[in-house]
């Protein structure tokens, strides 16, 4: 039996239980499982991990992906960078006979960490970019910014971080004026403003502003069209959600959880 879940709190909505469950019944996978984990504190963790010997991996999601890392083996160096982990490989260690009792040590774990959002933003938004989209917006400053600015960075755009408060390298929604706009086609929306069920909220930009030559990406999938999408596209906006993004991150985690 090999088991995978996902560790956060609350965890009332799950795309990835469906996500997982779907595939492995896809896929034949009968002996694989995927459960929720909701832990309130991360003082638990330990515990959720010798108690479940069969759990092979694990995503992470708020409000555990930056104090999780206290508890990891290993971080990979994107992980790091961007100082978030939401998918972790447990990896099973043998037991090792001792020298002078002849005994065999428990059963240890390594745990490593990675972070996958990053690899699902840069995957589907690099076939959308063009020339023009060489500065961008990134509104919000929460922990979901992090995967985008090192993204960014990693693809030679230049960009300005969009806070309601004043912060240093960052500006706030009333600093954006036409001239902003004109300057940054790419504009990425991680805050949770208009996610399901606060449908109606929208970030506070100038969206008439907006121009064909703009590529909005919400990193929001329920609804598929938030308000800030909707209002990018009626100005003629190209115009992304995040679905793609979380398919690509889901994927890269199986692949992390299942190689050498």
């Amino acid at each position: 039996m090999k088991k995978f879940g996902l560790i956060g709190y609350p965890l009332s909505h799950s795309f990835s239980k469906k996500y997982f469950s779907e595939k492995f019944e896809k896929e034949g996978l009968t002996d694989y499982s995927y459960e929720l984990f909701p832990l309130e504190n991360l003082s638990d963790f330990e515990k959720l991990i010798s108690s479940n010997p069969d759990l092979c991996g694990l995503n992470v999601t708020i409000p555990h992906k930056i104090g999780v890392m206290f508890y990891l083996d290993k971080i990979d160096p994107a992980a790091k960078a961007i100082d978030a982990v939401n998918c972790i490989k447990i990896i099973k260690q043998k037991p090792v006979e001792s020298f002078f009792t002849g005994e065999l040590s428990s059963n240890k774990v390594r745990l490593e960490g990675f972070n996958t959002d990053s690899y699902g933003f840069e995957q589907s938004l690099k076939p959308l970019l063009k020339k023009h989209h060489n500065k961008a917006l990134v509104l919000g400053s929460g922990g979901s910014s992090r995967a985008v600015t090192y993204v960014l960075s990693k693809l030679g755009i230049d960009y300005k971080v969009v806070s309601r408060r004043k912060a240093r390298k960052q500006i706030t929604y009333s600093d954006i004026k036409k001239s902003t706009m004109s300057d940054h086609h790419l504009i990425i929306n991680t805050t949770p403003l208009g996610l399901s069920p606060a449908v109606e909220t929208y970030p506070d930009i100038p969206y008439e502003h907006i121009t064909s030559n703009h590529l909005l990406y919400d990193l929001i999938y329920n609804p598929p069209l938030t308000e800030f999408l909707k209002r990018g596209q009626e100005q003629g906006a190209t115009i992304k959600n995040g679905e793609e993004m979380l398919h690509l991150q889901a994927e890269r985690s199986w692949e992390i959880w299942n190689k050498g």
